[in-house]
């Protein structure tokens, strides 16, 4: 019986040590690996013919993709100038959406002739900050002001109102769509002033980080407690058998 023990503490420490650190590394590869697929300018595709959207994101229903593609590749046939939506799920750490865009915008048209007649809006969605960068052609009709309006108010309201993405491009498609056709400028949607009672917000991605570590730092314990435990326990019942 007590060789039994002797050897089941044994194999039980064994697979304890082999175990346990190979949870610590998956715990701390599964919390920590978001930031790895950080989206940088280097990461997206060259512009192909007849690409309106790049979404990244994958916050646009593929109907909805559809419908702005052919507003915007109508746009370009009708005005010659062209828009485009770029959605990204995370920014490399140190970006913004705006130096992401002037990047990819850059990246995309590198001279000003090339850059004269295009307009890119890009979409960080762990965020949902966005940003506009238009050619001087364009700024014509989407002034700066009008260019700020859209990605604040018409991209940024449905949004702020329950992550209604679809809701949110078409209304963009269709402000930017009449805006850079030179039509009047229809406006950002209009806000609905509601008062909160009572609510609790949480903020979702510092608590997740904070769970994370808590969670690493408990199996980082137990990977050096429990073996040791263990290791006592067969000190303990070893001089026994040995008797």
């Amino acid at each position: 019986m007590k060789q039994l023990l002797k050897q089941l503490f044994s194999s039980h420490t064994y697979l304890i040590r082999l175990i346990l650190p190979l949870m610590v590394m998956l715990m701390a590869a599964s919390q920590f690996a978001m930031p790895a697929f950080a989206t940088g300018v280097y990461q997206i595709p060259n512009l192909a013919p007849d690409t309106w959207i790049v979404d990244q994101g994958e916050v646009i229903s593929r109907f909805n993709e559809g419908q702005i593609s052919s507003a915007f590749k109508e746009l370009a046939q009708e005005t010659g100038n062209e828009a485009r939506i770029v959605t990204v799920h995370r920014l490399d750490y140190g970006e913004t959406p705006e130096s992401f865009a002037k990047g990819l915008f850059e990246k995309w048209f590198p001279t000003a002739e090339d850059q004269a007649n295009q307009t890119l809006l890009v979409i960080d969605t762990v965020t949902n900050r966005a940003a506009i960068v238009s050619g001087d052609q364009v700024k014509s009709t989407l002034t700066d002001e009008i260019a700020d309006s859209v990605a604040e108010d018409t991209l940024g309201v449905p949004l702020r109102n329950g992550n209604k993405y679809n809701q949110a491009f078409i209304d963009v498609r269709d402000r930017l769509v009449a805006v850079i056709s030179g039509k009047p400028d229809p406006g950002p949607p209009e806000i609905v002033e509601t008062i909160q009672v009572e609510g609790t917000f949480g903020k979702t991605e510092g608590t997740e980080k904070d769970n994370a570590i808590a969670w690493i730092v408990g199996l980082l314990i137990a990977a050096t407690v429990i073996p040791m435990a263990t290791y006592y326990i067969y000190l303990a019942v070893q001089p026994s058998n040995e008797a």
